[in-house]
């Protein structure tokens, strides 16, 4: 099991016990958080019953956005160009406030599960839902799914050499057990135990690197006048480019011209991306969603913010040092020797961090971090898995079948979760197949090509009542083709490695374009399309938008859904409309809400103003509920209670019957805070962007 190349790979007995002591820990906090989480009501399986601390929270943004691509693409990028990767993180700082100050308390006024949810009920109709929530699934299993473990294929390999089907399949296999005996909750609480086990790891790894070079200003003077020894039988071109460290590696803000990093794009196009990111992508934002109450939620938000700051220190500076000490390897351009040393031709920066646990960490200490990294992976995976079961079941499954009860979109979530596990394995050989050493900026790029019209969207959607659904979709249709052109055009073409010297067969509207410069010229098209289409349309109501923009979201009036039958023009008087409120919960589609939706029922404070079927005919179904199960098939009881299905769960959807006054309120008041929490929170907020805005001034 060694590795000349890398060093000792051979795993200690000291090893073994620390991986076997991480598994034990995860299972067991995992097992704990399934067991006392509220499982059997759909409010307790996707949200946590909105009831999680601050802490859990914020550790649990943190650990669904650090993934194994990030010990592998950050470090890589550090080895690759300096410090300018750390931008994405630093920029992630002030985003994660926007979530919790400007988007968050619209979500929980509005009462919904997942963000296609909120556009539908913004915007009425079903076809932006549908569109937004295919899309995520496709991003999730097709970037996010792909890249972590490819990532984790990468450092499995180059490490110990375990064997990468087994590993990853145990892997997806204990994800998926607590994604679906647990719910969020136990996601939550397994983020919470493997962030802290993520922190120290990788603390202690950033350490000892730093130190091997001699400290920190050695590690800045070392860097750039590191020389690579690329000599090779048959490879005589002049290669010094390849390998040669940039002279702005210590800069943050670089050039609009520079061609890995430019400052336009890492201050406009970058944020365009990360609010969309951070504000309207469904792993995300279920977590503040999972918050007990609006200041849990801007507390998970701060400390997830202050977790920001660490990698630049546990990554990107790593990264640095292992160029310093492993420069042939790390930084090698001559693709044979490449391709021996890492199995790339491209390049072999994403071994930095392997290197650096191999050579670096004693026994024990080696294992550890192989938990670190393992951790990282599953927490990405259980929060993927957790929000695309929410999208799928939620956005998808009701569509399908709109009479489904709360058991059934149980059952159906737990279900998916399987599929998408089926999925990434599948998807294993593909990653293997695609090597490429550029993971971190191809993720980048397609986020720059896809998500400005998802983002142009979601801000007008919360900040200006003028526009309305045909705005909304068409803005996203020409954003998406305009995007896809990009895309399919751009990875039409193979550029050439460095040292080849090849002149870039790319069109120069594809090569100097930066794909941050396309997403915000991408991002102004959308918002062009959107606004234009809206004002040239029929505009939405007033009675159908309370608690759906951030301006009226402490409104107390009841909320008439938008149907086709019932949407009213802002033309119309406000005697006309409020006459429309009073009678629309008898006159306005009430077949056709009558089977849906009841499960929103069980979140407190939701406001779906939909007409349900009389209460008494629920308690009816109730009554029969456990007669049923009783009847019911060996395999079928077995399949309720591993999924935490009870009579509970019909039961909820009698129980939380109120009136449409009385929801609209709870709705209102579900985001008011206490005046010290809102303070405290609020002088939190602004030391963070104090110390964000210094480490920008000091490394630009």
């Amino acid at each position: 099991m060694a590795d000349d190349k890398l060093g000792n790979t051979e795993l200690f007995w000291e090893d073994a016990v620390v991986i076997a002591l991480y598994f034990v820990m995860v299972l067991a906090v995992g097992a704990w958080s399934s067991f006392r989480s509220k499982r059997d009501s759909v409010s307790g399986y996707f949200l946590a019953s909105r009831s999680m601390h601050w802490i859990p929270v914020g550790a649990s943004l943190f650990a669904s956005n650090i993934g194994s691509g990030h010990f592998i693409g950050l470090t890589g990028s550090g080895a690759s160009s300096g410090i300018g990767i750390a931008g994405f993180e630093l920029n992630a700082m002030f985003v994660v406030l926007i979530l919790g100050w400007f988007f968050v308390p619209v979500y929980m006024a509005s009462g919904v599960y997942t963000m296609p949810e909120y556009l539908r009920k913004r915007f009425g109709g079903q076809r932006i839902r549908i569109y937004l929530s295919v899309l995520a699934l496709l991003l999730y299993v097709f970037t996010k799914i792909s890249a972590d473990l490819y990532a984790g294929a990468i450092f499995i390999n180059q490490s110990v050499k375990l064997d990468l089907y087994g590993s990853v399949l145990s892997l997806l296999a204990i994800a998926a057990l607590f994604t679906i005996a647990g719910g969020l909750s136990a996601v939550m609480w397994t983020d919470f135990a493997q962030t802290i086990l993520m922190l120290v790891g990788a603390l202690a790894l950033s350490v000892l690197s730093i130190a091997k070079v001699g400290g920190y200003s050695d590690l800045v003077k070392g860097f750039g006048e590191i020389s690579v020894n690329d000599s090779y039988i048959g490879f005589s071109s002049n290669n010094e480019s390849c390998s040669a460290v940039p002279k702005n590696y210590m800069s943050l803000l670089r050039s609009p011209t520079d061609p890995q990093l430019p400052g336009t794009g890492m201050i406009f196009g970058l944020t365009i991306s990360a609010v969309w990111y951070w504000c309207s992508d469904q792993v995300i934002v279920q977590r503040a969603l999972s918050a007990k109450d609006l200041s849990h939620a801007k507390g998970g938000c701060i400390l997830a913010g202050y977790l920001k700051l660490l990698p630049l220190f546990l990554f990107v500076l790593p990264g640095m040092a292992a160029r310093i000490l492993y420069p042939n390897e790390v930084a090698c351009s001559n693709p044979v020797k490449c391709k021996e040393i890492c199995g790339s031709e491209l390049g072999c920066t994403n071994i930095a961090y392997p290197k650096l646990v191999l050579d670096l960490m004693p026994a024990g200490a080696r294992g550890l971090m192989i938990s670190v990294m393992l951790a990282a992976l599953m927490s990405s995976l259980t929060s993927i898995f957790n929000s695309s079961s929410t999208i799928f079941t939620m956005d998808i499954w009701r569509r399908i079948r709109k009479g489904a009860s709360e058991t059934e979109l149980l059952i159906v979530g737990r279900l998916f979760v399987l599929i998408l596990v089926v999925i990434s394995i599948v998807w294993i050989p593909i990653i293997q197949a695609a090597q490429n050493s550029q993971l971190f900026h191809y993720i980048q790029s397609v986020t720059s090509f896809l998500a400005p019209p998802v983002c142009a969207v979601y801000i007008l959607a919360i900040i200006s009542k003028r526009v309305n659904e045909q705005g909304a979709f068409w803005g996203l249709m020409v954003g998406l083709a305009v995007g896809l052109i990009r895309f399919i055009w751009e990875f039409s073409y193979t550029v050439p490695s460095c040292a080849s010297q090849l002149p870039d067969p790319r069109p120069d509207i594809i090569s100097k374009v930066h794909y941050l410069h396309f997403g915000i010229i991408l991002f102004l098209i959308s918002c062009i399309v959107t606004i234009v289409v809206s004002y040239a349309t029929q505009p939405i109501a007033m009675m159908h938008l309370p608690r759906l923009l951030f301006w009226n979201r402490h409104s107390k009036d009841v909320r008439v859904e938008i149907t086709k039958k019932n949407i009213v023009s802002d033309e119309n008087s406000n005697a006309e409309e409020m006459g429309e409120v009073n009678k629309g919960f008898q006159n306005v589609d009430s077949e056709k809400y009558a089977d849906k939706d009841r499960s929103s029922l069980d979140i407190k404070g939701a406001c779906p103003v939909y007409i349900h079927e009389p209460v008494n005919k629920f308690k009816e179904e109730q009554g029969s509920f456990e007669q049923d199960i009783a009847k019911k098939p060996t395999w079928k009881r077995i399949l309720f209670l591993i999924c935490g299905v009870s009579s509970d769960s019909s039961q909820n959807e009698a129980e939380e019957q109120i009136s449409a006054e009385e929801e609209a309120s709870q709705a209102a008041e579900a985001i008011v805070e206490k005046p010290f929490w809102r303070r405290f929170c609020n002088a939190n907020a602004i030391l963070l962007l104090i110390i964000c805005s210094f480490l920008w001034g000091y490394y630009a």
